[in-house]
């Protein structure tokens, strides 16, 4: 029966499928003459309607996702005409090699099938001869060849069936993984940094920090540089020129007075009754304290997030402001009248009323209203720049004989202060070259600036003498883990005759059944993949980033059989099996494609592409 059910389904949506297509009509014509297949695969035809069919669906569904027309060229460029054969072929191979088992669904069977299609059934339930035969019509149809393809989806549904019907991956490959990701450490740590040195460090000398500076070199190397010379304009740059009139500023004030003028404001949480009976029933077990607001909710299926009205003024409330309004904090009123019905409110907080005089307001007003003209200013300079530019000028002419700021960057990707704070000039700058002339552009805030490149410098070392500082650091930095280090592996010989981590000095932390994916604050990146190599009972010294960190493996447990892993073994193991069961299906349809021996006749294939308009 549920095999019955998916058969009918499918052909459901084959049938919805096709009417789609016959009714949408997207540029195919129809073809005249002798041609009738595009390919022949063992006994088995692939006619020219089939293909034409089913790339129209390919089609339809890339204009229905693209909102796009899309020509046969482009038709051809992705693929989907080749993929639309290929599938066609694959099928007809199956079709073949089922005849040539004898598959095939009995007419009872076939008979079932289509009356339990409901798009073939009338307003009582029951199939409707007139119907089955309007829906096959305009879907281009014939009784005859609809039944055929039934019966063929049918006998592959069997095909299918018996070959991945009980497949399962053995069991290694799941335990394994399980295994793998649900296996547990529980260890000792304890971490070591320069506060624990015995004794402190002397300073490096010169020779040390050249030596170190010229042994790491690659990290004091500078990237490809780019000198650029840019002239730009920015609303800041001339806000004292622009003029805000007091007009201007009343009526941005009576604009934006709901900012400005707030009244008495509530939060809310609102809950909703069918009737009148059972609010005012609700009401009053809260009342007798026989029930609470939030049970009230809960008993609904709710949650506190679904009822929360947020702040909301008296007016928002329409005909229950006044009620919830006359409320204090933590009260519960109602029942109260709503457009969704009668409810019960709950206030939560009272907000004050809050006024912002147009005196109080009028200074931030001011500066940006001014910014606004400024940008408007900016925006109206910037064709006349441009024409300078196009005209030879450059770019120090253009600050001569303008307001823009001329200035100059050595630009990198690593380059995020000034100017270069903006994306439009870090992209500008990216793509920038020698050739280029300078044109004007605009930032995210309205400047306008435009770029010249003046030199292109390569890759290079940092002189020593601008690297000296973060040469110190790091030298130190490695100095100490280098100290660390040594004084550790003492510390570790000790433990690996007393096992006293107390004893050596250390304060020691003890993790228990952690996986790999555990997470231990304190530890270096890395540590738990190095926790997982060690064996049962070492001892391991891990520097890293300027500290030690001193660790024993003290067990080693294999995964849990419940819980997350055993939820994951489950789900492992069907993911597995389907797989296995996919791939068995397709080696199958490989061979039986390799023994119908598919001919395609292009001259047919063409003809029916060219059909495509």
């Amino acid at each position: 029966m549920a095999r019955r059910s998916s058969l009918s389904k499918t052909f459901v949506w084959v049938l919805l499928g096709l009417l789609f297509v016959g009714l949408a009509g997207f540029g195919a014509t129809n073809l005249s003459g002798t041609i009738r297949t595009v390919a022949r695969v063992g006994d088995e035809n692939v006619s020219v309607d089939q293909y034409g069919r089913e790339l129209q669906r390919e089609i339809n569904a890339v204009v229905a996702q693209t909102g796009q027309a899309l020509p046969m060229e482009q038709v051809r460029a992705a693929g989907l005409d080749q993929m639309v054969l290929g599938r066609l072929i694959t099928l007809a191979s199956l079709d073949n090699e089922t005849a040539q088992l004898g598959l095939s669904i009995g007419d009872e069977n076939l008979q079932r099938e289509i009356m339990s299609i409901r798009a073939f059934q009338g307003l009582d339930g029951s199939f409707s001869r007139d119907s089955y035969r309007l829906s096959l019509q305009q879907a281009g149809l014939t009784e005859a060849e609809f039944e055929a393809d039934l019966r063929r989806e049918a006998a592959r549904t069997l095909v299918q069936s018996a070959i991945v019907g009980g497949v399962t991956m053995p069991p290694t490959l799941t335990d394994v993984i399980v295994e793998y990701v649900g296996q547990q450490r529980s260890f000792t740590w304890a971490r070591l940094d320069a506060a624990d040195l015995a004794e402190p460090l002397p300073p490096a000398t010169e020779e040390e920090l050249r030596a170190f500076y010229e042994a790491n070199i690659e990290r004091y190397t500078l990237p490809e540089t780019k000198r650029i010379t840019y002239a730009w304009l920015s609303p800041e740059m001339i806000l004292d020129s622009v003029q805000v009139d007091e007009a201007a500023l009343r009526a941005a004030y009576e604009a934006r007075l709901s900012d400005f003028v707030q009244p008495e404001r509530r939060l809310v949480e609102r809950l909703v009754f069918p009737d009148e009976a059972a609010a005012r029933d609700a009401m009053a077990q809260i009342e007798v304290g026989g029930t609470t607001f939030e049970l009230l909710v809960e008993q609904r299926g709710l949650e506190l997030s679904d009822i929360d009205l947020g702040d909301v003024a008296e007016a928002d409330l329409g005909e229950a402001g006044a009620g919830v309004f006359a409320a204090g904090t933590g009260q519960v009123v109602g029942p109260l009248p709503t457009r969704l019905g009668p409810a019960l409110f709950r206030v939560n907080a009272v907000l004050a009323a809050q006024e912002t005089t147009f005196e109080e307001a009028q200074s931030d007003l001011r500066d940006e209203l001014a910014q606004d003209r400024a940008r408007r200013e900016i925006e109206s300079q910037s064709q006349p720049l441009e024409d300078m530019l196009a005209g030879g000028a450059t770019l120090e002419e253009l600050a001569q004989e303008s307001e823009m700021e001329l200035g100059r960057i050595d630009w990198s990707v690593d380059s995020f202060e000034g100017i270069a704070a903006y994306a439009a000039f870090r992209d500008a700058a990216a793509a920038v070259t020698a050739e280029d002339f300078p044109e004007t552009d605009f930032l995210e805030d309205g400047s306008l600036f435009a770029i010249r490149l003046d030199e292109t410098l390569p890759p290079r070392p940092q002189p020593f003498e601008e690297a000296r500082e973060r040469v110190a650091e790091a030298l130190q930095a490695q100095r100490v883990q280098d100290a660390l280090a040594a004084q550790a592996t003492a510390i570790v010989a000790q433990l690996a005759l007393d096992g006293d981590f107390a004893a050596a000095g250390l304060e020691a932390r003890e993790e228990t059944r952690l996986t790999r994916s555990g997470f231990v604050e304190g530890t270096p990146p890395q540590f738990m993949v190095q926790v997982f190599e060690m064996a049962e009972g070492d001892l391991r010294v891990i520097p890293a980033g300027g500290i030690v960190t001193i660790v024993r493996l003290d067990a080693i447990e294999p995964a849990a059989e419940d819980g997350d892993m055993g939820r994951l073994s489950e789900a492992l193991k069907r993911e597995l099996d389907q797989t296995l069961a996919q791939a068995l299906f397709q080696a199958y349809l490989r061979d039986v494609q390799l023994r119908a021996e598919p001919r395609v006749d292009e001259r047919a294939l063409n003809a029916v592409n060219s059909s495509f308009q």
